[in-house]
């Protein structure tokens, strides 16, 4: 199957660079490791869900939708993204946060991505 069957909006800054892990190589002694930098993805502090919602949020476009829903964990990546997606794109988002951990420590419950 062919990605090109499906619509897609362009938002991600792609490719994303591949950087040598030389030290962390030379530590364990020998493998070659590279990391794929998709913090640099662009969108509300990047992260590999930009990938799957230019997908996602071009199916919305094209159905015309207003408003997107999505679910995730209090600290979600995914709803923090679909958030600016949707902001990006002029529509409304809610997103329904669960408590998946059973913290009840401020720092989690109040801050990171729930925060913004």
């Amino acid at each position: 199957m062919h990605l090109s069957r499906f619509p897609r909006l362009r938002h991600a800054h792609l490719p994303t660079a591949l950087e040598r892990m030389d030290r962390l190589s030379a530590e364990l002694g020998g493998p070659e490791l590279w990391i794929k930098r998709d913090d640099c993805t662009g969108l509300s502090t990047g992260g590999n869900k930009t990938r799957k919602l230019e997908f996602l949020m071009a199916e919305a476009q094209a159905q015309g939708a207003d408003l997107v829903m999505t679910q995730g964990a209090t600290q979600s990546n995914h709803a923090r993204q679909t958030a600016a997606y949707a902001a990006k794109l002029g529509m409304a988002c809610h997103i329904l946060l669960e408590d998946r951990t059973g913290s009840n420590d401020p720092n989690y419950i109040h801050n990171g991505n729930v925060f913004l």
